[in-house]
């Protein structure tokens, strides 16, 4: 039985799908101006895990993650670069692409960008402000009236009278409360705008989310997420607008993955304390990215270090030197008797992949004895099921050779070579020529691995 935490009741609820069998999730997703950060990477590969396990679960998912493609950042940065918006936020949507195919994400089913959601985004502040939700401003923005949704706060828990107290209106703006929030922004000079009933401009980003929401997945669907940081004002303006315009409940459950940090700070390119994707894979295997982010539950803070790292990347080595030269057989997880029950406790305890890899960790020791005891046929079995649990969590995508050896093709044959020669050196008692050969391989960072007279490799 599956329980997730509702952000919306603050508490762990029993997962009960709208329709029998099917699950509508929706996820906010990047804004593209760019290299995804190690918290862009959270958030695709927490939401990634949960599609994964609910398809495992025998669900129907329909994953829609959206683009933010046009916003102050993006305008900034083309205009700094001499390029156009969509030369800009083109490139680095293919480069977010990359980031997440190598991370093992698999694509959502649809990736709605808010520069094709024009006319949905204009209907919907349209019902608002016949609803007498929103209004249109002497400067041609519009603005949702905050004081007209009885509900505002109900998702961060936060009473509207101590909002407004810390909120002033700048001189600039046309908005008659503090908390109210725009809809649509009236065309500045040389910025990139649509038509509109309220004259030409762009939409605010709020908007985006609630519109392309239910244009893809209905007025009311089930499962809502995104970082932490979105859930006020970002999710709690998203709820105002859906349930004002729709008049109904927008999302069942809402779902929030923690920061990540560094020097107890959060990770973000506003305080500058980041790390890009790239830097990180540059340094360590993306399967070993993903694993150091999968070894703390989702919702709690994950403490961005190189330590840490390190022992994914050795906790997963562990897996793959367990995994190599045993043929896996085939085997559905969910038949398994001895491990599979522990496994779904783990996972249907709001998707509690901490506590899901410690599982694995006892596949695998299962699979060393019976590695140990020359059981074949158990180990292709525990073999096997392992790769079935490592899919459910986006793990073991390669195989033990590739993982092991780096991917080093290109060197293979040398080091073969050198290992050849180790080998006769050590047949021949050289054992100076031996020690050379075996430096010589360390220094390309080369471990070598005798056991039962065979020599095997990986890379560090």
């Amino acid at each position: 039985m599956l329980k997730l935490h509702n952000t919306l009741s603050k508490q762990k609820e029993v997962f009960k799908p709208i329709e029998p069998g099917k699950v509508k999730m929706y996820v906010c997703g990047m804004t593209v101006y760019d290299l995804c950060h190690v918290g862009h990477a959270r958030v695709m590969v927490v939401f990634d895990v949960v599609t994964r396990y609910l398809r495992a679960s025998g669900y129907d998912v329909t994953y829609i993650r959206n683009i933010t493609d046009i916003d102050d950042k993006i305008i900034k940065r083309a205009a700094e670069n001499g390029e156009t918006i969509q030369t800009l936020t083109d490139r680095y949507i293919n480069e977010m692409h990359a980031d997440a195919d190598a991370l093992g994400v698999l694509r959502p089913d649809l990736e709605p960008r808010a520069t094709e959601a024009m006319q949905p985004m204009l209907n919907m502040i349209q019902t608002l402000i016949d609803k007498g939700l929103a209004y249109a401003a002497d400067n041609g923005d519009v603005y949702y009236d905050v004081s007209e949704f009885a509900d505002y706060g109900k998702l961060s828990g936060r009473q509207i009278d101590d909002l407004r107290a810390g909120e002033r209106i700048a001189v600039n703006e046309a908005k008659t409360d503090p908390l109210d929030f725009v809809l649509w922004k009236a065309a500045k000079p040389e910025e990139p705008a649509w038509d509109s009933p309220w004259g030409p401009g762009r939409p605010g980003w709020h908007i985006e989310c609630s519109a392309m929401s239910a244009e893809c997945l209905g007025h009311h669907f089930d499962i809502h997420g995104g970082g932490q940081d979105l859930q006020f004002p970002h999710h709690e303006n998203e709820i105002a607008q859906s349930e004002g315009a729709h008049g109904c409940q927008s999302v069942n459950y809402w779902m929030h993955n923690g920061f990540v940090r560094i020097d107890d700070e959060k990770m973000s390119k506003s305080l500058g304390n980041f790390f890009t994707v790239r830097e990180v894979l540059a340094k360590y295997p993306a399967e070993a990215v993903r694993y150091f982010i999968l070894m703390s539950h989702y919702r709690s803070p994950l403490n961005y270090a190189e330590d840490q790292l390190e022992q994914a990347k050795t906790a997963l080595t562990r897996f793959y030197h367990s995994l190599r030269d045993v043929t896996a057989e085939t085997v559905i997880w969910q038949d398994d008797l001895e491990f599979a029950p522990r496994f779904r406790e783990a996972m249907d305890d709001d998707f509690n992949t901490a506590l899901a890899l410690s599982v694995l960790a006892d596949v695998r020791q299962a699979l060393n004895i019976a590695r140990e005891e020359n059981d074949e046929k158990k180990s292709a079995y525990l073999a096997g099921l392992l790769l079935a649990f490592g899919d459910v969590l986006g793990l073991f995508q390669q195989s033990a050779e590739a993982f092991l050896t780096g991917g080093q093709q290109d060197e293979t044959g040398k080091i073969e070579q050198l290992i050849a020669d180790r080998n006769a050196a050590r047949a021949a008692k050289d054992w100076g020529r031996a020690d050379q050969v075996r430096d010589e391989l360390t220094a390309m960072g080369i471990v070598l691995e005798d056991s039962a007279g065979k020599t095997s490799w990986r890379k560090i």
